[in-house]
């Protein structure tokens, strides 16, 4: 692991990024969960640019993780279209990682195996077998190459989730989908996996958009933070986070950024007190 207060490996040019990122597109998006009459996305258009760090922060049941999961294709909208790299987005593809709050990993399955499991399961052992090295660079970057034969039980709470995001970049995806992948971790964990994020996505080049609820985290680690209303969501406002990278844990103290967390605390406050104002 990273030391939290050291700067991680220079981040390729935007460039470089954007040619191995890949770009979103949003058009008047909504949703409705039929079966329960309940709008949770309503008219969202924004655009995300090719290896860029974007983060959606809003209040619990807004609509954020269901926002993710259109974008990965789990689920379709009621309204509205998705592209990716200019293609219509109608079910999940090869180009796009997904990684969940929990790591679940397979507790029978070492470290390396579980990182290997998505081409298992695509193309069956023979294509793990000739992707073993390429899980080994993995779990090397994340600093876990000593823990490849090691179980889940055996790993620490960050070590099992830096093993959930080699699982997610084995297959190279273009576009990292992140609901909330360390908020079952305690606040200094917490950090240090921040971090391990940035040094990751500057690596990969890869296009990221992270779900949370932690404001601190969100703008430590983005390029923008867009700050999204009570269900239904909107788009309250869209922050560009003007901090150059990499990042340290110094960034955080600095006064710009903090003035940046409570300019967010505030639209989120404002956006609580009108719902409750809608509701009485």
């Amino acid at each position: 692991m990273v030391n939290p207060d050291s700067a991680a490996p220079l981040a390729p040019s935007m460039r470089e990024r954007e040619a191995r990122g890949g770009d979103i597109s949003i058009e008047e998006l909504s949703h409705t969960f039929v079966s329960r009459d309940l709008r949770v996305l309503d008219s969202l258009s924004l655009e995300i640019a090719p290896g860029s760090f974007v983060s959606f922060i809003g209040p619990s049941g807004c609509g954020k993780s269901t926002l993710l999961d259109i974008l990965g294709g789990l689920l379709r909208p009621t309204a509205g279209i998705v592209k990716r790299n200019g293609e219509l987005v109608e079910g999940p593809t090869e180009d796009v990682g997904m990684m969940f709050q929990t790591p679940a990993l397979l507790p029978w399955r070492t470290a390396v195996d579980n990182v290997l499991l998505p081409l298992e399961i695509r193309g069956g052992k023979e294509l793990a077998r000739e992707n073993r090295p390429h899980a080994m660079d993995l779990l090397e970057l994340t600093d876990l190459d000593e823990f490849a034969t090691v179980y889940p039980h055996e790993l620490s709470g960050g070590m099992a989730q830096r093993v959930a995001i080699c699982r997610m970049l084995i297959t190279s995806p273009q576009i990292l989908l992140l609901d909330e992948p360390f908020g079952a971790l305690d606040e200094l964990t917490r950090d240090r996996m921040d971090l391990e994020l940035q040094r990751i996505c500057a690596n990969q080049g890869a296009t990221a958009v992270l779900i949370t609820h932690a404001i601190a985290e969100a703008v430590l680690l983005s390029d923008q933070v867009y700050v999204l209303g009570p269900r239904p969501a909107r788009v309250m406002e869209c922050i560009d986070i003007p901090f150059g990278r990499p990042r340290t844990l110094e960034t955080s103290t600095s006064a710009e950024f903090s003035d940046m967390v409570r300019h967010i605390r505030r639209l989120l406050d404002e956006g609580e007190a009108q719902a409750a104002k809608m509701l009485e």
